[in-house]
């Protein structure tokens, strides 16, 4: 790859199988073998025939045996969202820029030249610095919300201090730029990887994109040269251009202007609307119940099936901390009701939403709503300081315009990407079955989620009650599912408690500014 950022994208093999490409050959041959499981089995040509059969017949299942483990460093926050964490099957733990201060020094430059380049890492270091002053306006605000939840630690603020600060950081990072790096441990089946590179040309970021993909690839071809067998060349972009007006790759501003208001004027003000659900789904998940069962309805009627199933005081299941409901034949009766909202949060917000991937979503590519005109969320934190907010909404309007003039001097669409903030919306449609929604919303409805996907988090919670009370009685935090448990301790984060006894509130009155 010719294409040169700075600094480098750097990929690292850390952790493979051993003989990795021969599980592909020995998983095959045991699926024929009278003998048991095939243990070893040396490649020579007839190998290579066979794999290149099963690869190309489809039968992918034996290419997904063996993974490799990653080391990522240098790459976008842009890349992590748009390719490595935008599919199911992968596993991965990065940086957190709730947690970790960003340096001024953490930003990707692509391949410009010039006055493109200059205005570019002008524009980045402009965000830097107004990532600063926003974290030192909003520690006030977030002293006055964190003493107010933890009245006791408000004397003692050399210890505390810097879980003030932390607050404060967490939202100040609304105006980072998606071109701020990360690194990360990622980790693939060699089916993943595989995919990867046929993809890696499309989407938001080809260009780094195919960088990276490279990397793994050879990496991989490295330890074991066997991959080659099967390796294709990517995908063209040009057939996979999805903009139905001839010869456009993105469409006009004015179009994602009606775009968004349309989008915007269906939420009604809401962060996830409720969109679809399955008819009757609390008489059909009490079928399923019964189902399971062997139980006719004289036997076990529908409310006593949704007990069973959905109470952690019948089924404790639902209060352990290792998720275990995928693996129980009861539970999985829960996989028959499912719900489709239509949601918008910021990109940084999108960023942990889409690690639940067992509630899939249709994203954007993220140029596609491109209004030419400021368009971003505002956290709740920023609201309760005129200063903030005024610093805040300057900030951005500064921003656009210079994405703008980006865009006027001839910048890449691609590379204007980059300089979008963290604040900037992701509107899109999410689907989930009610086994997934159930460990999604337990996670998010916690106090120590972030407080924006927490809030779309409870929007879900409520309209799922609204229209399914008998499931949505027994939706809610960790806290409240141990407590219907009689689990304890009710609350299972130990030191990391939020400081709110959750479990004692009802739906309604769940609210927070940190």
């Amino acid at each position: 790859m010719t294409a040169t950022f700075e600094p480098q994208p750097r990929v690292r093999l850390v952790r493979a199988f051993p003989r990795p490409f021969e599980s592909v050959l020995t998983s095959a041959r045991t699926c024929y073998s009278g003998r048991g499981v095939v243990l070893e089995s040396p490649l020579d040509e007839k190998d290579r025939r066979l794999a290149q059969s099963l690869y190309a017949a489809g039968h992918h299942t034996t290419f997904q045996h063996a993974y490799f483990q990653f080391a990522l460093e240098n790459v976008s926050r842009l890349l992590a969202w748009s390719f490595l964490h935008s599919h199911p099957f992968y596993n991965s733990e990065q940086v957190s820029q709730r947690y970790v201060a960003v340096r001024r020094e953490n930003f990707l430059v692509p391949p410009l030249t010039g006055p493109l380049r200059a205005h570019y890492i002008t524009t980045v270091e402009g965000l830097m610095t107004a990532y600063g002053r926003l974290t030192a306006l909003l520690e006030p605000v977030a002293a006055t919300a964190y003493y107010r939840r933890f009245p006791g630690r408000r004397y003692r603020p050399e210890k505390y201090g810097k879980a003030v600060q932390k607050k404060a950081q967490e939202v100040a990072r609304y105006v980072l730029p998606l071109a701020t790096t990360t690194y990360l441990y990622h980790t693939v089946s060699a089916l993943t990887l595989l995919r990867y590179w046929k993809t890696c040309r499309t989407g938001d970021v080809p260009t780094e994109q195919a960088l990276v993909a490279d990397q793994m690839v050879r990496a991989v071809l490295e330890y074991d040269p066997h991959y080659e067998w099967v390796l294709e060349p990517p995908m063209e972009p040009s057939t996979l251009n999805p903009w139905p007006i001839e010869g456009r790759t993105w469409p006009p501003p004015s179009e994602a202007r009606t775009f968004v208001r349309e989008f915007d004027a269906t939420l009604d003000g809401r962060i996830s609307r409720l969109v679809a659900t399955v008819p009757d789904a609390e008489t059909v998940l009490a079928a399923a119940v019964r189902s399971v069962l062997g139980l006719s309805a004289s036997a076990l009627s529908d409310d006593e099936a949704l007990t069973l199933v959905l109470d952690p005081a019948r089924n404790p299941a639902l209060g352990e901390s290792l998720n275990v409901t995928t693996h129980l034949k009861l539970t999985r009766a829960l996989h028959h009701v499912h719900y489709t909202f239509q949601k918008k949060l910021s990109h940084t917000a999108d960023a942990q939403d889409q690690r639940h991937r067992m509630t899939p979503a249709s994203r954007p590519i993220i140029w596609s709503t491109w209004t030419g005109e400021p368009d971003y969320v505002v956290p709740v934190l920023v609201e309760q300081d005129e200063e903030a907010r005024r610093f805040y909404d300057d900030t951005m309007t500064w921003l656009f315009e210079r994405v703008a003039d980006f865009l006027r001097r001839g910048g890449p669409p691609e590379y204007a990407a980059y300089l979008l903030p963290n604040a900037y919306p992701v509107r899109f449609y999410e689907s989930g079955d009610l086994l997934n929604m159930h460990h999604k919303l337990a996670m998010r409805l916690c106090y120590n989620a972030q407080e924006e996907i927490w809030r779309a988090s409870l929007e879900e919670w409520r309209q799922i009650a609204d229209v399914h009370p008998r499931v949505g009685r027994y939706l809610g935090p960790p806290c409240l599912i141990r407590w219907m448990a009689r689990q304890k301790p009710f609350c299972p984060e130990g030191e990391r408690f939020c400081g709110v006894r959750v479990w004692e509130l009802r739906p309604a009155e769940y609210e927070r500014v940190i």
